[in-house]
């Protein structure tokens, strides 16, 4: 596996970086999803219409594979139980990259999740800790962001792949709101009844939840002169082996929206 993303609930891979994943595998990487929990304490829906919800994302995503470790949902605690079903993930598959939540946040479970994907990375490549598996060690742990932002290593340009992401987000239709779902997102008539108005409103419930999403992901694509953007964070620093081969792969357009003649 090239690239192996780490959720803490249905849906959080989707709003967060699914552009870049589609990405990944449209440029013929082989890109993995694990998700920690089920998310059976979510406000709307139940676990049930949540494995649905995902199954009808997948189909945007165009994941090798995508499995559920069923930590309990508000129960993501850096246990050893926790750490070794994260590290036998990261094992079976081998990633060079991993993907996990920023370490801030609001919801404790993506703080927690966080915390434990990056220690399970580390811990994987200790052949002393048994699993009845080779040891491996991911090359590097890269952070997207959630709700609390950050100031990136680098942004993903999602312009060619963020109709397909905003799809993927969309088929989790009893989480966000049902007007902003018409002629997106595929499903059954059944599935789009599985948001019903009775439900409490969550913050991404709401009228303006997408239009905030397509916000963030214009102002991240404006740090890099793209239409929309997916950032990153990496906390060691990156070696760069030829710095000019590296920058002239930029196109020339964007570095003049970077740097514009005065």
């Amino acid at each position: 596996m090239d690239v192996l993303a780490f959720g803490t609930h249905p849906d959080d891979l989707e709003i967060a970086c699914a552009g870049t994943l589609i990405l990944l595998a449209n440029q013929g990487h082989q890109v993995g999803a694990v998700d920690l929990t089920r998310g059976e304490l979510g406000t709307r829906g139940t676990e049930e219409i949540r494995a649905r919800e995902t199954a009808a994302a997948n189909r945007h995503l165009q994941l090798s594979v995508r499995e559920n470790l069923g930590i309990p949902d508000g129960r993501v605690e850096k246990t050893q139980e926790n750490l070794l079903k994260v590290i036998r993930a990261i094992r079976q598959h081998r990633p060079r990259l991993v993907l996990a939540p920023y370490w801030e946040g609001r919801h404790y479970d993506h703080i927690h999740a966080s915390h434990l994907v990056a220690e399970a990375a580390f811990y994987s490549g200790l052949s002393k800790i048994e699993t009845g598996q080779e040891s491996f060690r991911p090359f590097r742990v890269l952070f997207y962001v959630s709700r609390v932002g950050f100031h990136p290593s680098f942004v993903v340009d999602i312009a060619e792949t963020f109709d397909a992401k905003m799809q993927a987000v969309r088929s989790y239709r009893s989480q966000f709101y049902k007007d902003q779902q018409s002629g997106a997102g595929g499903g059954s008539a059944t599935e789009q009844e599985t948001a019903p108005e009775a439900e409490p409103e969550t913050m991404i419930s709401t009228p303006l939840a997408l239009e905030v999403l397509e916000t963030m992901s214009r102002y991240y694509g404006a740090m890099i002169g793209a239409r929309y953007g997916e950032p990153f964070l990496v906390k060691e620093p990156l070696e760069i082996p030829d710095m000019v081969s590296f920058f002239r792969a930029f196109p020339d357009s964007k570095q003049a929206h970077l740097f514009p003649p005065r």
